[in-house]
């Protein structure tokens, strides 16, 4: 690349939403850079090797790759799909929902017709309820266009739909409290909290996986090198280790960035796929107004997490083709509590991938549970990363070790040979994340959504910059999908979207 040319589009963050805005306009025929601060690109796609195996940060298992649906038709409009390495989880129990000290397993099946005929077995009397949910997931999910790749002009921000509750919706559907629970199970997909989850995140992510489950065989940084290589080859430049710090503006507009070894990139539209709160910072704070910096500040992020990473001795832990949601008790399901008090962890994501060489068994597993920022918050002036190594304090590196014995203990009583398995394990903390991620707090996804003001919680990918526009999990939905769907939203402001949701539809 040459430091003196002028981009159409210089693109911060080389997470999925940054990547896809990337491909988007350059297959539109704009030059593109995306700048990304570390020495991975990918976001939440990062993957890690330890002991010659590779780790997930973020990305355990995707929804809705069966041909013909939604991620599988934006993953072949960007020419991925079939260099994706994938398999399809237990159609009968994608996810296993679990609760306390019991031996009693609830699965989620995939497809509608087995989700119901799976949880009828479990639940025989709860017919009612069952179809009844499962309809409200999707008519709930036809009111998105996007969603549905169709355009649409109607503004559903006023939808009364967008103010139901997701714990609410649920618990009226029946007066039984594990179906209650067993159908929020996998809350820990959006960091479910009962005042304040609207039915409709719960909906929209829900549905992508019960239409069909799949894990990424060598982790889900694949999608991002993939996506790597169709940005190069339409001539788009992507420059690692290189964080934006600050903007130079000429009448209101940005005119190029400035990188943290003092280079500058020149640009004439600017997207950035950070956290809003991290574009002001990045930005300059002045030039913004001030009620949209204090809306910003306002509003809370989702809980952070605490992630063990283990891998198992050859051949003695034999590969689960599910997911499994431990948690305290029912309660536990809405709770998001991230507080390491002496019951921590209150509830967590048991995942695990196979050995390539022999499938039968698994090679590492991850854990998955909520830990609050405020947690790790008296280490936040230390830093991190592979690019940036640095050691943390030596009370920082004992706190992660009694984390990572509570959760192995919790683990051990829910999962047979669990412990007895473990050859190595890491661990990552809410710190760990903001590093890597760059959210502010570590948050899994961005901002959070709120049905008590679901307008106030949405992002508008135009600021008041003209030239300055955002993308990501803060702006429409997080997740893959989501993220996805976010930078078409945010690329509508320069490509005919009907052309480009046209392509997106056209026959194979």
């Amino acid at each position: 690349m040459n430091y003196n040319t002028e981009y159409d589009f210089v693109i911060i963050g080389a997470g999925l939403g940054g990547l896809s805005c990337a491909a988007i306009l350059a297959e539109e025929g704009h030059s593109v850079i995306v700048l990304e601060k570390n020495n991975q690109i990918g976001g939440n796609l990062q993957t890690f090797s330890r002991n010659k195996v590779i780790f997930d940060t973020g990305v355990h298992y995707l929804g809705g790759l069966e041909k013909g649906q939604h991620l599988e038709r934006f993953f072949h409009f960007f020419d991925i799909m079939k260099g994706l390495k994938i398999k399809k989880m237990d159609e009968d129990a994608f996810d296993i929902i679990h609760f306390g000290n019991e031996k009693t397993m609830y699965h989620l099946g995939q497809g509608y017709d087995n989700f119901k005929r799976i949880l009828l077995e479990q639940f025989p009397n709860e017919k009612k309820a069952i179809d009844t949910y499962c309809d409200y997931i999707q008519s709930i999910c036809k009111n998105f266009p996007l969603y549905n790749l169709e355009l649409s002009d109607k503004d559903y921000r006023n939808e009364e739909f967008l103010t139901w509750n997701a714990h609410d919706v649920i618990t009226k559907l029946t007066d039984n409290k594990r179906l209650q629970a067993v159908l929020s199970g996998n809350s820990l997909l959006y960091a479910g909290k009962s005042d304040s989850t609207p039915f409709y995140v719960h909906a929209l992510i829900v549905n992508s996986y019960i239409q069909s489950a799949w894990k990424c065989l060598n982790g889900g940084s694949q999608i991002a090198k993939l996506m790597l290589k169709k940005i190069r080859s339409l001539k788009g430049d992507i420059l690692k280790r290189a964080e934006v710090v600050d903007a130079i503006y000429e009448d209101g507009k940005v005119k190029e960035v400035v990188l943290r070894n003092g280079k500058k990139i020149k640009g004439k539209n600017f997207i950035s796929n950070m956290h809003p709160a991290s574009t002001i910072e990045a930005f300059g704070k002045t030039n913004f107004r001030k009620s949209y910096t204090s809306r910003i500040e306002s509003l809370p992020n989702t809980s952070s997490s605490f992630s063990l990473h283990v891998v198992f001795k050859k051949d003695t832990f034999l590969h689960k083709n599910s997911n499994i949601y431990h948690f305290e008790k029912e309660e536990t399901v809405w709770n998001a509590n991230g507080k390491v008090d002496e019951n921590w962890p209150h509830s967590f994501l048991f995942s695990n991938s196979p050995d390539i060489s022999d499938s039968e068994y698994a090679a590492t597993a991850s854990i998955l549970t909520y830990m609050d920022y405020e947690e790790v918050k008296k280490w936040e002036h230390s830093k991190s990363t592979v690019h940036e190594p640095n050691e943390r304090e030596a009370d920082y590196i004992a706190f992660k070790q009694k984390c990572e014995q509570k959760v192995i203990e919790v683990a051990a009583k829910i999962i047979p040979n669990f412990k007895e398995s473990i050859a190595q394990y890491y661990s990552s903390t809410p710190l760990t994340y903001r590093d890597y991620i760059g959210d502010p707090t570590g948050a899994m996804y961005g901002i959070q959504n709120d049905s008590n003001s679901p307008v106030k919680s949405m992002m508008n990918p135009r600021t008041k910059i003209p030239n300055l526009f955002l993308t990501g999990q803060n702006i429409n939905l997080h997740g893959i999908l989501g993220v996805t769907i976010s930078a078409f939203v945010t690329c509508f402001h320069f490509v005919d979207k009907a052309k480009l949701i046209a392509k997106l539809n056209e026959e194979r």
